[in-house]
């Protein structure tokens, strides 16, 4: 008989949000694979349990080497138990290569359900919440980050993003390029901890209130891409309005922001169309 692998959800913030069978899990497994066997000696701790199993470390510097382990272990009969540090395993966290290694084998997998920023976010964005799509971490450097952002900019499902406090500044003011400064979104900070906070407003407003500075665990939920009409106004006609108000007096860029109110679009898409027209305009025929 083959072990089970249990992926159990640990408390984001509040640890009175621990499921009951969490603390039957940490007492019973054989194995406990831990993010940080630190923050889990605090969890065991604050839950009075103390774990019967050996314990041992499975993060991002080690999983590769760590996974052969745990899945003899699982082989062997044992029932071994992961957590990571807030959430559940395999959301942006170590797990999924245990998981796939562990199916792969015929093993059982299953959780324990548990508290999810994810969920949690979603649900206090105030956004639309029947669909949507997770898409994690974006990239550090600035030019990978705007083409991650670019390939979800006509995604109309409910966008949910992780991010570290010290660029999220910088992530809104990216998201507001792309996705149109009007775009609306909710920032969500500390969840389920003392200073939890839940910032909703526009990506441009909200870009400009994290040039301060926001500290704390941030998950960001973006409003899905509004829905093409039959009647949606093409590239050429968004440029023939840009040249309108241009002719008129307007400066290029006001010209730009005010046709993507008009149209209901984001600027950026306003401003790739012109571009886009000038290029065309400056090749010889073909």
């Amino acid at each position: 008989m083959t072990g089970t692998l249990v992926l159990a959800g640990t408390p984001i913030g509040d640890i009175a949000d621990a499921p009951p069978r969490l603390a039957e899990e940490l007492a019973g497994a054989d194995v406990v694979a831990a993010e940080d066997t630190r923050r889990l000696r605090r969890l065991t701790q604050g839950l009075g349990v103390t774990p019967k199993g050996r314990i041992v470390s499975y993060f991002e510097g080690n999983e590769a080497a760590r996974t052969p382990e745990l899945v003899e272990e699982l082989l062997g009969g044992a029932r071994v138990l992961l957590v990571t540090d807030a959430g559940m395993p395999s959301v942006s966290d170590p797990g999924y290569r245990l998981v796939a290694a562990a199916v792969e084998k015929d093993v059982r997998v299953t959780a324990v359900p548990g508290p999810s920023a994810v969920l949690t976010a979603l649900a206090l964005s105030g956004l639309p919440v029947d669909r949507f799509c997770f898409e994690g971490f974006l990239p550090r450097k600035g030019g990978e980050r705007l083409s991650r952002l670019r390939e979800v900019a006509e995604e109309r499902r409910t966008l949910v993003y992780f991010e570290a406090p010290h660029r999220l500044d910088d992530t809104l003011a990216a998201m507001a390029e792309v996705f149109g400064a009007e775009r609306r979104a909710a920032v969500c900070r500390e969840l389920t901890k003392t200073y939890e906070e839940v910032k909703r407003g526009e990506l441009g407003a909200l870009a400009e209130w994290a040039a301060d500075g926001v500290r704390g665990e941030i998950t960001v939920v973006v409003e899905g891409a509004p829905e093409k009409g039959a009647g949606e106004i093409d590239d050429e006609e968004l440029v023939r309005r840009v040249r309108v108000r241009e002719e008129a007096g307007e400066r290029r860029k006001e010209a730009i922001a005010a046709v993507a109110v008009e149209a209901g679009v984001p600027k950026r898409a306003v401003f790739d169309a012109v571009v886009a027209a000038k290029n065309a305009a400056g090749r010889p025929p073909a």
